[in-house]
């Protein structure tokens, strides 16, 4: 059965993008946390939907959501969430200090 994990850095990540939604909009975050699980979900079914970030990191791709950037990698058996971040910010900066 194919799924997704998110991982501790994605679960922080998350975690300050609800915090964000709960000081400025509620309603806001929870349709950004639906179309999150709808975008994960059709990843699992579409891994190859994103786009390559093989300049940052070899096995890194990414898809966009309301100004966000969802990154992950593909596993055998799904997807596993790397981070979720604005797409302002530095890129490639975010995965200087992580391994691959």
């Amino acid at each position: 059965m194919k799924r997704y994990l998110i991982n501790v850095l994605a679960s922080q990540d998350l975690n300050e993008i609800a915090d964000y939604f709960t000081a400025n909009n509620i309603e806001a975050g929870e349709r950004f946390f639906q179309n999150f699980a709808r975008r994960c979900q059709q990843l699992v079914n579409f891994p190859k939907l994103g786009i390559n970030y093989t300049e940052i990191r070899p096995d890194l791709r990414g898809i966009p959501l309301d100004g966000y950037i969802i990154f992950y990698r593909i596993l055998d058996d799904g997807i596993e969430i790397i981070r979720v971040v604005s797409g302002r910010r530095n890129l490639p900066s975010l995965f200087e200090e992580q391994e691959p």
